[in-house]
């Protein structure tokens, strides 16, 4: 079998090899090329471009071209994968990245050749710890108390003074309840709160079967429901600006809005109306639509929003692990033929 891996700064080629010969199988034959990146600040450079704009934002490596010609698998962590360099795999019957977003990936491209694209969540405990970090920070405001201590100032009111609560007196409600969402979902029901999620690739009957402590519900339902709500969605074309003034103009005005998965499934205009006239309770956001934020944002003057510099998922043995990850997820759907880690299941055959 032959394996192509393209490396970067962050997850090098000699990681990606190294789990690739891990793969079921024996002598395979595994090519290297490394997207490359001058510096870290020029990688994330590049990676924001491709979150925003998609897989040809960026140019492939020729190399890669070459490389994927008779190439059975590829796998990457963020090297863009166009349709150009899909059709130049004639041979693909797989791509894998070792990330859990999928912005540099064609996946319509993949699936009309019927190539399965399956990634893996490499930091989803630490996300998804992070997350409801942010519920506990914004309900209980213990970033702005710290703020205003620094300043010396023994601050005792808020906006949500009227209203703070215990979380385990609080309904969360789940919005994408893919690996992440559901982690979230177990930790929320830890601390007693009542779970609520919606997902329309969800069933009850699924959520039950994996005995967890969640009822499905409408997404209308959800956003009117929900004391915290917390944001787990990919960036697709349907779920772009999707929680608009139409969802946030659901919510009770002492309920909270948390994103830590992709800044472009929210609204940022509708997100700042709906803080600053007061119509939720508050908001927490690890993800922004332009990072880093610039001196004159008028998010940097809500007083109801806890801001974090897209931290949710850095912890030091993410990255390095990503690769054998990945790997593993491989190797299990091809010994299952499920998997909710390939992204686009349903629309090809196994």
């Amino acid at each position: 079998m032959k394996i192509v891996v393209i490396g970067d700064i962050v997850v090098s080629c000699a990681l990606l090899t190294e789990a690739a010969h891990k793969l079921p199988g024996k002598d395979h034959e595994i090519r290297a090329v490394e997207w490359k990146s001058g510096t870290r600040q020029e990688f994330q450079k590049k990676a924001l471009n491709i979150e925003k704009n998609g897989p040809d934002a960026e140019p492939v490596p020729e190399e890669a071209y070459e490389a994927v010609k008779d190439a059975d698998i590829l796998l990457t962590h963020f090297c863009p994968v166009p349709e150009s360099l899909i059709e130049a795999g004639r041979n693909l019957t797989l791509i894998g990245t070792c990330r859990g977003g999928m912005e540099h990936v064609d996946i319509e491209a993949a699936t009309k050749r019927n190539i399965p694209v399956i990634h893996c969540i490499r930091n989803a405990e630490a996300t998804s710890d992070f997350a409801v970090g942010l519920m506990f920070a914004e309900t209980r405001n213990i970033a702005r108390a710290h703020a205003a201590m620094k300043q010396g100032n023994w601050r005792k009111e808020y906006v949500n003074s009227g209203f703070t609560t215990s979380m385990c007196e609080m309904t969360a409600g789940i919005v994408g309840l893919g690996h992440i969402g559901k982690l979230v979902a177990k930790k929320c029901a830890g601390i007693g709160m009542k779970v609520i999620a919606y997902d329309p690739f969800v069933s009850q009957e699924s959520v039950d079967e994996a005995d967890l402590p969640v009822t499905m519900v409408e997404q209308k339902r959800l956003f009117s429901e929900a004391d915290i709500i917390s944001l787990h969605l990919r960036v697709t074309p349907e779920t772009k600006n999707s929680i608009n003034k139409d969802l946030l103009g659901l919510m009770k005005p002492t309920a909270y809005l948390i994103n830590t998965s992709r800044a472009g499934v929210l609204c940022r205009e509708d997100l700042i109306e709906a803080l600053e006239k007061k119509m939720i309770g508050g908001a927490a956001l690890d993800v922004f639509w332009e990072e880093p934020l610039k001196e004159n944002d008028p998010l940097l003057r809500l007083d109801n929003l806890t801001m974090t510099p897209h931290n949710a998922g850095n912890v030091v043995d993410a990255l390095p692990k990503s690769p054998l990850l990945l790997v593993k997820t491989i190797t299990e759907y091809w010994e299952t033929k499920k998997s909710d880690m390939v992204v686009n299941l349903r629309n090809i055959t196994c």
